[in-house]
Parts: C-alpha cells; sequence; structure tokens
C-alpha cells in the first residue's frame, strides 16, 4: 500500500473550510473516479485500489489515501493535483 498523508493549515471558518473541502472532492471525483461521502466533519473517499479520508478541523485540513497497486504509478499526480486544489480553494 501507497499513502498520500497531506496537512494543510488552514483559517477558514467551519462552512468556508467543509466548501473548500466539497470543491476537492468534487475534482477528485471528477478526475480519479473516486466516490465520497461525508460522515461527520469526516470525508470518506473509496473506490477500486484506492480508500481514504480528509478530517476536516478548525485550523487544519488531514488528507490521508491508500493507493493500491495499480495506482502506485499516479501517486505523483494525484498527490499534485491534491496540492494544486488546496493552493487554489483555501487561498481563494
Amino acid at each position: 500500500m501507497s499513502v498520500i498523508d497531506i496537512h494543510r493549515a488552514h483559517s477558514l471558518d467551519k462552512e468556508h473550510a467543509r466548501q473548500a473541502a466539497e470543491t476537492l472532492a468534487k475534482d477528485l471525483s471528477k478526475q480519479f473516479d473516486v466516490h465520497y461521502q461525508w460522515e461527520g466533519d469526516l470525508l470518506k473517499f473509496k473506490r477500486s485500489g484506492v480508500k481514504g479520508q480528509l478530517d476536516l478541523s478548525e485550523d487544519d485540513l488531514h488528507i490521508r489515501l491508500e493507493l493500491g497497486l495499480m495506482l502506485r504509478p499516479f501517486k505523483a499526480r494525484i498527490e499534485q493535483e491534491i496540492h494544486s486544489q488546496l493552493d487554489q480553494i483555501i487561498t481563494a
């Protein structure tokens, strides 16, 4: 299992942080065919070969994805896309 583990500090209020997380989830869903659902402040991701979550706190977004064997070659691309999306949505 290959793991992507990203922490990103933010200064958004809870509502805007949740909207930012939702935007990220929608983009990842479109690009990588990932399904997601909210469980409180925890956003869970799943598809064949990947599972993970985004934990939303008052000052931090923590994303952890576990990539299966078939998606390991795409780890750098997926991680880069997450960072790029976070740069756009947290500073917007």
